[in-house]
């Protein structure tokens, strides 16, 4: 596959890098701004998303997130055991004609803590329906392997629902390897939100 990362990644004064443009062909990951909400408005009002929770948000809800968290980096919290973030948009460039201009979102988190390895991994994506079938989630990871690697990383780790079988089937195209599956605690977040198990896969920078 042919993708390609612009521009040196240089290490800013919060401990995140300037990743410069990432691109693999139609697809680009952007930082969620407020120039971009219309579009993913847009894609959220879209007839195949209305049943897909994880894409309903209102312009205030999207601008708050914005405020939250500009440029889309999330800092550590220590004590809540969140770490730094970064999350991206993936916008589909408007010369392809693509169904929709936003087409999901992918976040990279750092460090190397347990509850990372074990349940919730280090890349997280969401495609919207109507932009399925191009192996985005595959090739937005890919993109950002080289900044994972920037800052350290010797492995990513990637947890899926044992039914999800388009994300475990983007971790193999990726070359991740299936290590096992784990029981969520049952105090776990993700476990208050309805999952059960997630199986792990690894991949090695």
């Amino acid at each position: 596959m042919v993708f390609r990362t612009l521009q040196l990644l240089r290490r800013t004064r919060t401990g995140f890098f300037e990743p410069g443009l990432l691109i693999d062909r139609d697809l680009e990951l952007i930082e969620p701004s407020a120039r971009f909400i219309d579009a993913y408005m847009r894609a959220a009002v879209h007839p195949s998303c209305i049943d897909d929770p994880a894409v309903k948000a209102t312009r205030r809800d999207l601008l708050s997130y914005i405020n939250r968290n500009p440029r889309g980096r999330h800092d550590a919290e220590p004590a809540n055991g969140r770490s730094a973030m970064y999350s991206f948009w993936m916008r589909l460039l408007p010369n392809f004609n693509p169904a929709v201009e936003i087409a999901g979102r992918i976040s990279l988190r750092l460090g190397t803590s347990e509850d990372l390895r074990m349940y919730l991994g280090h890349l997280g994506y969401n495609v919207h329906a109507p932009a399925r079938g191009q192996h985005l989630a595959e090739r937005a990871s890919r993109l950002l392997l080289p900044l994972a690697k920037k800052h350290g990383m010797p492995e990513l780790w990637i947890t899926a629902n044992p039914d999800n079988i388009a994300s475990r089937r983007t971790c193999e195209r990726l070359g991740a390897t299936y290590v096992d599956t784990v029981t969520l605690p049952d105090n776990h977040p993700l476990y208050i939100a309805g999952d059960r198990e997630k199986c792990r896969y690894r991949i090695g920078l």
